[in-house]
């Protein structure tokens, strides 16, 4: 299982590396990017990023998001139903949760600041995400409805978190 999840790992960021060197296409995020057979991806392919789902055999592509800004970096909750991303709709980039067919798409941060890369808890009760709202980078954690947001770094240096789930 850990070898998988190095392949997996390694594929993810080869697809990353070569997506960026040929235009940002499509970038396939997350370390749970398939759920009961469908994969979660970002693409520019309508002329800014939009997220989008499709079965693991590639068919059946469906956009979930239609705007005019970017939506980027899907992950699945636990169990399939909700995707977290982040948007830069509201002016700045928040922390937003939809249904896993794209509807009741809810902001669940409201700042100057930048909120980013949220993450789910293994149990989807809780979502980490990395925010600048204090003068640098820092790890939040709040409640997946987006209630109860705290800093767990609160420190005077940036810190940082990845695509890949954190989360054990």
């Amino acid at each position: 299982m850990k070898k998988q999840k190095i392949i997996l790992t390694i594929l993810i960021i080869l697809i990353i590396i070569v997506s960026c060197k040929y235009g940002n296409k499509i970038e396939i995020t997350g370390p749970n990017e398939s759920k009961k057979g469908k994969i979660i991806f970002q693409s520019k392919i309508d002329g800014n990023w939009e997220i989008y789902v499709m079965n693991a055999d590639g068919n059946n592509q469906t956009r979930l998001t239609d705007n005019s800004a970017d939506d980027v970096y899907p992950t699945w909750s636990p169990d399939g139903t909700k995707i977290a991303f982040h948007s830069n709709r509201d002016g700045n980039w928040e922390v937003y949760v939809m249904n896993a067919d794209g509807s009741n798409q809810t902001r669940l941060t409201d700042n100057n600041a930048d909120d980013v890369y949220p993450i789910w808890s293994p149990d989807g009760t809780k979502i980490c995400f990395l925010s600048n709202r204090d003068g640098n980078w820092e790890i939040y954690v709040m409640n997946a409805d987006g209630s109860n947001q705290i800093n767990l770094t609160n420190n005077n240096t940036d810190d940082a978190i990845y695509v890949i789930n954190v989360w054990k």
